[in-house]
């Protein structure tokens, strides 16, 4: 059984909830393949449209709209590569602080002659339109920002991207892994065309995920196979993680005032107490996500400090859990101007369901014991 206690590495991943393991539960037995015409297989396709119903009345958007893989990697995968090998050249715009899953990607594209700009954003991590601006060409097809930065938090405004982009004849697409349940989203309303999610993030199943695509657009697949999921994405779906979606996303964004709120208090406490600590620097936007706190331990070995927060008992990251079994410096701090040392001595904090203030004065004690046996 999952206890919350000192657990704070949630932007990692997030335990199934207790309504989304029940509804898996419910449809992991039926023998039925969503595919398939006969009667269990139909019955099948009947659970899985529910949880496509489930996911677009939680995102306010026509179940049309939902286009469910295997995750937010695969999701942002899909629409740089869709949009990019169906034509035979062009220009993309990223930022420097993307996740993996879009850097690598737009990376493998420039080595088959397509042109990436990497936005560099702002101390804090943020992107102006006017830098968008700057940076639109004619062939300009994509641009592609995150939404709330997985490792120090920033929120970009979407909107005011989506409208440059738009302007200048490029579609939009945002990986919007972060955000489900913690932040309200207007996908219509900012101009989205294609946004990424996946379930593990707002307390459903891993190896779960959707993209949204605004009808009206055409995404080329690159996963081919049987066909599913209209011709988009070939395998055969996993209904009981698809239904347990639906009801994750919609129990997600119920409670996300509520959890808004309360996490910002966690955030607000955790930066008071750990501030107090000797040369401690904060890196994260107190006014972006309410769920992540990035630290630098200054004069720490940062592969020490990991080891040493663990055997406290204390579960954090050294960044993108993507890459933190490598223990390379994150590249999002890098971007922000940090030297490979402080980038390595730093530490993220993310925080979710079940963890309350006395959970973080101990991890807060735990920390101070693993820094003072981390100095170099």
């Amino acid at each position: 059984m999952f206890s919350p206690a000192l657990y704070l590495d949630y932007a990692a991943t997030t335990p199934i909830s207790e309504a989304a393991l029940n509804a898996y539960n419910q449809v992991a037995q039926l023998p039925g393949n969503a595919s398939s015409v006969h009667r269990a297989g139909q019955q099948a396709r009947d659970w899985l449209e529910r949880g496509r119903a489930g996911v677009a009345e939680a995102l306010k958007v026509n179940p049309l709209e939902v286009i469910f893989n295997s995750g937010g990697t695969e999701g942002d995968n899909h629409v740089l590569l869709g949009l990019a090998l169906s034509r035979s050249s062009g220009h993309l715009i990223t930022s420097s602080t993307e996740h993996s899953a879009i850097l690598n990607t737009c990376a493998w594209l420039e080595g088959r002659g397509f042109v990436v700009t990497y936005l560099q954003p702002d101390s804090l991590g943020r992107i102006s339109p006017e830098q968008l601006e700057r940076e639109m060409r004619p062939d300009t097809f994509l641009v592609s920002i995150m939404h709330a930065n997985n490792e120090i938090g920033t929120v970009q405004d979407l909107a005011a991207l989506a409208k440059v982009a738009h302007t200048g004849g490029a579609l939009f697409h945002s990986d919007m892994v972060q955000s489900l349940g913690i932040f309200p989203l207007e996908l219509a309303a900012w101009g989205i065309d294609f946004a990424s999610f996946a379930a593990h993030k707002f307390y459903g199943p891993k190896g779960v995920g959707f993209v949204y695509m605004r009808r009206g657009l055409d995404l080329p697949p690159v996963m081919l196979g049987g066909g599913q999921e209209k011709g988009l994405r070939g395998g055969t779906h996993n209904v009981p993680g698809v239904y347990a979606t639906g009801i994750a996303a919609q129990e997600a964004v119920q409670n996300q005032a509520a959890e808004y709120q309360r996490l910002r208090e966690l955030q607000n406490f955790f930066t008071l107490e750990a501030g107090k600590l000797p040369q401690i620097r904060f890196n994260h936007d107190s006014h972006g996500s309410p769920k992540v706190v990035n630290l630098t331990a200054l004069g720490t070995d940062g592969e020490a400090l990991l080891m040493n927060l663990d055997l406290e008992g204390v579960a954090a990251s050294s960044g993108s859990a993507c890459s933190a079994g490598t223990f390379l410096p994150s590249h999002v701090l890098l971007a922000l101007g940090m030297t490979e040392r402080e980038a390595r001595s730093s530490l993220r904090f993310s925080f979710g369901h079940g963890l309350e203030i006395v959970h973080l004065e101990q991890a807060v004690q735990g920390l101070a014991r693993a820094i003072e046996r981390s100095r170099v």
